[in-house]
Protein backbone atom coordinates (compact mmCIF):
# COMPACT_ATOMS: atom_id res chain seq x y z
CA UNK A 1 0.00 0.00 0.00
CA UNK A 2 2.88 2.47 0.93
CA UNK A 3 4.75 1.54 -2.74
CA UNK A 4 1.10 2.38 -4.46
CA UNK A 5 1.21 5.84 -2.48
CA UNK A 6 4.58 6.60 -3.16
CA UNK A 7 4.42 5.50 -6.74
CA UNK A 8 0.82 7.60 -7.14
CA UNK A 9 2.82 11.06 -5.77
CA UNK A 10 5.84 10.25 -8.29
CA UNK A 11 4.23 9.98 -11.52
CA UNK A 12 3.02 13.38 -11.76
CA UNK A 13 6.70 14.75 -11.30
CA UNK A 14 7.94 12.04 -13.84
CA UNK A 15 5.44 13.15 -16.48
CA UNK A 16 6.06 16.86 -16.40
CA UNK A 17 9.79 16.18 -16.24
CA UNK A 18 9.42 14.38 -19.36
CA UNK A 19 6.78 16.47 -21.51
CA UNK A 20 9.85 19.73 -20.02
CA UNK A 21 12.38 17.56 -22.14
CA UNK A 22 10.48 16.89 -25.10
CA UNK A 23 9.83 20.87 -24.95
CA UNK A 24 13.08 21.51 -24.95
CA UNK A 25 14.17 18.63 -27.53
CA UNK A 26 11.07 20.26 -29.84
CA UNK A 27 12.33 24.22 -29.41
CA UNK A 28 16.15 23.50 -29.45
CA UNK A 29 15.25 21.98 -33.02
CA UNK A 30 13.51 24.66 -34.04
CA UNK A 31 16.45 26.51 -33.24
CA UNK A 32 18.46 24.19 -35.66
CA UNK A 33 16.08 25.07 -38.51
CA UNK A 34 16.45 28.87 -37.89
CA UNK A 35 20.42 28.32 -39.11
CA UNK A 36 19.71 26.17 -41.91
CA UNK A 37 17.14 28.53 -43.10
CA UNK A 38 19.80 30.82 -43.01
CA UNK A 39 22.36 28.65 -44.45
CA UNK A 40 20.67 28.20 -47.35
CA UNK A 41 19.77 32.21 -47.81
CA UNK A 42 23.21 33.17 -47.67
CA UNK A 43 25.41 30.56 -49.78
CA UNK A 44 28.88 32.49 -50.79
CA UNK A 45 29.47 32.42 -54.67
CA UNK A 46 33.37 32.28 -53.71
CA UNK A 47 34.10 30.76 -50.28
CA UNK A 48 34.18 27.11 -50.41
CA UNK A 49 32.59 27.27 -46.24
CA UNK A 50 31.18 29.54 -43.77
CA UNK A 51 30.67 29.85 -40.14
CA UNK A 52 28.37 31.68 -38.59
CA UNK A 53 26.76 32.36 -34.90
CA UNK A 54 23.06 33.38 -34.94
CA UNK A 55 22.86 35.15 -31.78
CA UNK A 56 19.13 36.58 -30.33
CA UNK A 57 18.80 39.23 -27.32
CA UNK A 58 22.01 37.66 -25.97
CA UNK A 59 21.69 34.09 -26.69
CA UNK A 60 23.17 31.74 -28.79
CA UNK A 61 20.26 30.42 -30.92
CA UNK A 62 22.33 28.17 -33.35
CA UNK A 63 25.78 27.68 -34.71
CA UNK A 64 25.79 27.16 -38.40
CA UNK A 65 28.29 25.36 -40.78
CA UNK A 66 28.23 25.18 -44.62
CA UNK A 67 30.32 23.67 -46.99
CA UNK A 68 30.52 23.67 -50.35
CA UNK A 69 30.57 19.63 -51.80
CA UNK A 70 30.79 18.57 -54.77
CA UNK A 71 27.17 18.43 -56.06
CA UNK A 72 25.87 20.97 -53.29
CA UNK A 73 26.04 22.25 -50.03
CA UNK A 74 26.37 20.46 -46.88
CA UNK A 75 24.88 22.37 -43.82
CA UNK A 76 25.86 21.51 -40.45
CA UNK A 77 23.22 23.66 -38.04
CA UNK A 78 23.14 23.17 -34.12
CA UNK A 79 20.31 24.60 -32.27
CA UNK A 80 20.41 25.71 -28.62
CA UNK A 81 17.86 25.95 -26.04
CA UNK A 82 18.37 26.25 -22.24
CA UNK A 83 20.64 23.45 -21.30
CA UNK A 84 19.74 21.11 -24.85
CA UNK A 85 21.69 20.77 -27.83
CA UNK A 86 20.63 19.55 -31.27
CA UNK A 87 22.81 18.93 -34.09
CA UNK A 88 21.06 18.32 -37.76
CA UNK A 89 22.77 18.02 -41.20
CA UNK A 90 21.47 18.53 -44.58
CA UNK A 91 22.78 17.88 -47.65
CA UNK A 92 20.78 20.01 -50.32
CA UNK A 93 21.77 19.35 -54.32
CA UNK A 94 22.46 22.81 -56.39
CA UNK A 95 19.87 21.50 -58.34
CA UNK A 96 17.25 21.81 -55.78
CA UNK A 97 18.27 24.63 -54.43
CA UNK A 98 18.25 26.75 -57.87
CA UNK A 99 14.73 24.46 -57.84
CA UNK A 100 13.80 25.91 -54.59
CA UNK A 101 15.17 30.09 -55.72
CA UNK A 102 18.10 30.10 -53.18
CA UNK A 103 20.51 30.67 -55.76
CA UNK A 104 20.37 31.90 -59.57
CA UNK A 105 21.58 30.07 -61.99
CA UNK A 106 24.81 32.12 -63.98
CA UNK A 107 23.35 32.57 -66.95
CA UNK A 108 20.24 34.78 -65.28
CA UNK A 109 22.88 36.57 -63.12
CA UNK A 110 25.12 37.91 -66.52
CA UNK A 111 21.87 39.46 -68.01
CA UNK A 112 20.61 41.34 -65.33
Amino acid sequence: MKLFLLLLLFLPIVIFAQSEYEECVDKAVVNAKKGIYWAFENIPEKKKSIEHDLISKDKLIADVKLGKEVEGVRVESTGYYRSTKVTVVLYRSYDLLKKEGYIQEKEKKEKD
